[in-house]
Formats: structure tokens, sequence, C-alpha cells
């Protein structure tokens, strides 16, 4: 029996000593790491109280959630500063095509620049046509490229009484600068002297008449209305008159007669006296 007691005393005194921190704390139920007070003093444990010190945080589930969205909407907003203040990209426009010139073009292009250094003178839009005698509004006229004589009469109006026409080639075309005179019906036997004068024959004429070497006076009774038209003080209209009054009353006797011209007063009387004959 003593035998028995021993060896179980000494059985019970042989087992091992329990470890500090191994085995959970009988009281608690809990590790002994977990009890243990590993708080440590930092720069804000002066300023925190004494129960905050060392606290473990947890947020949850849900505190989770509001700490990703708030990250998420600092992110964003950082994105959108940064977006803001990026320097805009202006963009850039797009070069013209060029198009390829065909040798005809260019060598029309070539041709409207030679002529344009050259000097010549563009075709006139319209024509500018003098009509003078014997017509309802004589004067300047202005007609389109490719008229003929009988527009020319239309724009002044026609022919009055007693004007001839039949001297003139109504289906001619006229050029810029000719002049149409519509003379009167001459008396039997008498010369008709209706006709249209181009500008290339005026000015031979002009210049003939008003050189030195022009034949001297111009004989009222042979000019032709080109001939009295280049006499200084004389137009066109006064010509014409000059012509028609010739027509009607015969021949000039004198020079005094061209007082009962219409348009012809003393001073140009004076001024021409010199420069006619009977």
């Amino acid at each position: 029996m003593a035998s028995l007691e021993n060896r179980t005393v000494s059985r019970a005194g042989s087992a091992p000593p329990r470890s500090t921190g191994e085995h959970d704390d009988d009281r608690t139920g809990q590790p002994n790491w977990l009890l243990a007070d590993d708080r440590r003093d930092t720069a804000l444990s002066a300023y925190l109280p004494e129960r905050w010190r060392g606290a473990r945080v947890d947020p949850g589930r849900k505190g989770m959630f509001a700490l990703a969205g708030v990250g998420l909407v600092v992110v964003l907003v950082a994105a959108y500063g940064w977006l803001r203040d990026a320097p805009a990209v202006a963009p850039v426009p797009a070069l013209p095509v060029v198009q390829p010139v065909s040798e005809g073009a260019s060598a029309s292009g070539s041709a409207a620049s030679d002529g344009a250094a050259s000097g010549v003178p563009e075709p006139p839009v319209d024509l500018v046509v003098s009509v003078v005698g014997l017509v309802v509004n004589a004067g300047l006229v202005h007609l389109p490229v490719g008229s003929r004589v009988a527009d020319a009469l239309a724009a002044a109006g026609g022919a009055r009484d007693g004007g001839d026409v039949v001297a003139l080639n109504l289906a001619a075309k006229v050029a810029d600068g000719d002049q149409i005179v519509v003379g009167a019906l001459p008396p039997e036997g008498r010369p008709i002297v209706s006709g249209t004068t181009s500008q290339a024959d005026t000015q031979g004429n002009s210049t003939a008449a008003a050189g030195p070497d022009g034949g001297g006076p111009v004989n009222l009774n042979d000019a032709s209305v080109a001939e009295l038209d280049a006499l200084p003080g004389v137009g066109p209209v006064t010509a014409a008159n000059i012509v028609a009054w010739r027509e009607v009353n015969g021949r000039f006797t004198s020079v005094d007669q061209l007082s009962e011209v219409d348009g012809i007063g003393p001073v140009r009387l004076e001024k021409l006296r010199a420069q006619v004959s009977v």
C-alpha cells in the first residue's frame, strides 16, 4: 500500500511544469499573449484618453466600404484637377489639296498673263456708237457686241420724217466708236450723204485736217461729216447739221451762212472762218 502511494506521488511529481503563455488562462479561456498589455507610449499618448491608448480599431464591413468610397472620390477629384490643368492641344488645320494643272490650262494661263503683260486691250463689254443727223435722239448709244446699224438707229429713237436711211446698210455690224449719220432726203439729182463712219477713218481724217499738210481750209460743200467733225469746235452733231443744211438749202455760197446751222453761233463762226471755205 505504501509503495503504491509512493509510485503515485512520484508520477504526479514528475509531471512537467506548465510554461507561461503556452496554454489558455483558466479564467478567461484566452491565450496569454492576448491578455498581455503591449501598449507602447508614443508622441500622441499624452494627448489621448487612457481608454483609447493602444486600442485596436475594427471599422467592420460597412466602414471598409465607406473608406473605399472616400478613397475613390479623392482619386476622381485628383484626376479631374489634373485634366483641367493640362494644356489644351490646338487642332492642326488640314493642308489644302494641291490639284494638278493640265497642260492646256497652263498654256491658256500663260497666254493670258502674256497678253496682260504686253498691254493688249481687252475687247469692250459693250459698244459706244454715235448716231447723229435726222434722228429722234441724236447722241451716243450703248449697244451689245455684235449689234448692227438697225439696232443703233432703234436705240436713237429711229429716223425723223425726211431722214434718209436708204444709203445706210442696216444689216452692217457696228464697231466701238463708229458714227452713223442720217441725212435728209435730197432733191432729185442731189447726192445722198447718209453713211457710217468708222473710228479708224475718223482718226485718219482728223490727223490730215489738223496737220500742217492738211490741204488748207475745208470746203463746206464737199466735206464729209468726218472732215467737218475734225474742225476745232465742231462735234459730230454740228457736223451732221452742216451736211443736213447743205442738202436742204443747196451749196454754201458764203461762210457766213454757217450762222444758219443749228449749234453755230457768232463766236464759233469766227473760229471757223479761217478753217473753212466755199
